[in-house]
């Protein structure tokens, strides 16, 4: 089980919502992928039209937890401020912290994810602030309170795949909160990949909604992140420099 919080989760997969060609397509990939967890950007809603259909209209949102991010946000002050109009709309007290510092890169700023993340704490939201492969601020955020971190594993929407498994796997190794791998993140068998380092979920937008058939690849997707998963649990071989005999070498007929 995937525990946030005080919310537990099966499905270790969580979706974004962003750049489907059309709501329909968006709804059909969210089925396929079994995810029970929805990120969006606020900026996209608008609140205060709500008589114009958004792809919150097409979900059952019973069965689903949403969980609003600040994609849009540049300091912290303007991270915050989009949290408290998420939490006012009644949406959920869970938020993604997302504080871009470099408009090119699209990499997170750590100081003012620091400080957002700090002040939303105070203030009672339930936290997942999302960072680079930064070891040492995803151990300062933990001393803060937050209930998970959200490493990328490459920069957002590059397709990069995991950039640097070994900062990643640090984080896994010293994380006292769910680790939640996110951005980047291009084939099944990168999300594959990121569970086997023993992470805790995957999140992913592009590489579905990007696919030329994002059904197909949400599909593909639940089952790789299942298959890493299973792979961390199960226990794998340690890597060897010379070769092992697999079949048994006792009683072999001597030449």
């Amino acid at each position: 089980m995937l525990t946030i919080g005080k919310a537990s989760f099966t499905s270790r997969l969580l979706l974004g919502t962003g750049k489907f060609s059309d709501l329909d397509i968006q709804s059909q990939a969210v089925e396929a992928a079994e995810t029970e967890i929805l990120t969006f950007a606020v900026r996209r809603l608008n609140l205060e039209e709500r008589d114009k259909q958004h792809f919150l209209d097409m979900l059952d949102l019973s069965r689903y937890t949403l969980l609003p991010n600040t994609a849009g946000a540049t300091t912290a002050v303007e991270a915050i401020r989009i949290a408290k109009l998420a939490k006012a709309s009644g949406l959920c007290d869970m938020i993604k912290v997302e504080v871009i510092g470099d408009s090119k890169t699209l990499l997170p700023d750590p100081f003012e994810t620091l400080k957002a993340s700090d002040k939303l704490l105070e203030e009672g939201f339930i936290v997942l602030p999302y960072i680079s492969d930064d070891v040492i601020l995803a151990k300062r955020l933990q001393e803060l309170g937050v209930h998970a971190v959200m490493p990328g594993a490459s920069p957002i929407g590059t397709g990069h795949g995991l950039l640097n498994p070994f900062s990643l796997g640090l984080i896994i190794e010293q994380a006292e909160v769910p680790v939640i791998v996110d951005a980047g993140i291009r084939s099944p068998g990168d999300a594959a990949m990121a569970m086997q380092l023993g992470a805790d979920a995957v999140l992913l937008n592009t590489a579905v909604s990007g696919a030329k058939d994002p059904v197909k690849m949400a599909e593909a997707m639940k089952l790789a992140v299942r298959a890493g998963r299973y792979g961390f649990e199960a226990g794998m071989i340690p890597v060897k420099r010379y070769a092992s005999a697999s079949s048994p070498t006792e009683g072999m007929v001597q030449a």
